[in-house]
């Protein structure tokens, strides 16, 4: 039953991404959109690949730990097939929410996650642009799941059925979609998570769904009057496959080595949000959105001559 799950799974997403990807990849070339170019093709096609490698081999150890948890689950929903499904779909966007909200807060995880957000192009084989190394620690968030009483297959399963949707939100093709903007994670939503603007920094979390950054505080609409630019608010400027991978581990090392910060402060290149620094050479992107919104504000005071 439960490859007869995956094979369906496959099946089905296989031709979606053919046909999407397929329509996108005319429609920009006909229309002279320039949203794909060959290297950022193929830095997704390598990146994904890592990721499907590193996840393949380290899936069963995943399995193992979720069903260890299991045993001690302390609620059953099984007796309602239609309500475990939705909750746990509910449940799993909702845990997503706060692995992906950790990996743009603490820099540590920022340096795995950074390889996602590092392409200037936005189009739907940037949703294959994984984060390699996402794969050894993504479990872990899911194990209250497991403890409340949902089967480790199963949350895997659904993981990678919403991965579906979150691979279909990369795109600049489709504006914005009514009244599915207040519910769902569109693509205006997951644009704007991809901004390097200031103003678009660490906004829109979700996968599924757009009610958690709603909830706390990390949603940010998509403004006509701020066009978003994709990528890093430093941009690699290279497809070099080592670098797009280990660039920010790189940074850190760097930063660890600094002299004139004490141990305490190391610590904080680390496991602070990317951006901190000892000395404020750099900043985050709180520290960044506090300056913008002081600037605006005065703008707005400032008499217009």
């Amino acid at each position: 039953m439960n490859e007869f799950r995956e094979s369906l799974l496959v099946l089905i997403s296989i031709p979606i991404y053919v046909l999407v990807i397929g329509f996108e990849f005319f429609y920009s070339y006909f229309k002279n959109k320039r949203l794909y170019s060959t290297k950022g093709l193929l830095s997704n096609v390598y990146l994904t690949a890592l990721n499907m490698g590193l996840d393949i081999l380290v899936r069963g150890f995943c399995l193992l730990i979720l069903n260890y948890f299991y045993q001690f689950h302390v609620s059953d929903l099984s007796y309602n097939l239609i309500l475990y499904w939705v909750v746990l779909i509910i449940l799993e966007d909702f845990m997503y929410y706060w692995l992906h909200r950790v990996d743009h807060f603490c820099r540590l995880f920022w340096a795995v996650h950074v390889t996602h957000h590092s392409s200037e192009e936005f189009n739907f084989t940037v949703g294959f642009r994984s984060s390699v190394f996402q794969p050894l620690y993504r479990f872990i968030y899911f194990i209250p799941l497991s403890l409340l009483g949902f089967k480790g297959i199963d949350i895997m399963f659904v993981y990678s059925a919403t991965q579906i949707f979150g691979i279909l939100a990369h795109t600049q093709t489709v504006k914005k979609l009514g009244v599915l903007e207040y519910v769902l994670v569109t693509p205006s939503h997951h644009r704007v998570h991809h901004g390097s603007n200031i103003r678009y920094l660490d906004k829109n979390m979700g996968m599924l769904l757009i009610i958690w950054d709603k909830l706390f505080g990390t949603f940010q609409k998509e403004e006509e009057s701020d066009p978003v630019k994709f990528g890093l608010t430093s941009n690699l400027k290279t497809y070099h496959p080592v670098t797009v991978v280990f660039h920010e581990w790189k940074n850190i090392f760097i930063d660890i080595l600094k002299k004139d910060c004490s141990p305490v402060q190391k610590l904080g290149y680390i496991f602070g949000p990317p951006g901190w620094s000892h000395d404020g050479s750099t900043k985050t992107s709180k520290q960044l959105r506090a300056e913008l919104e002081a600037q605006e504000a005065n703008d707005e005071r400032s008499p217009v001559s």
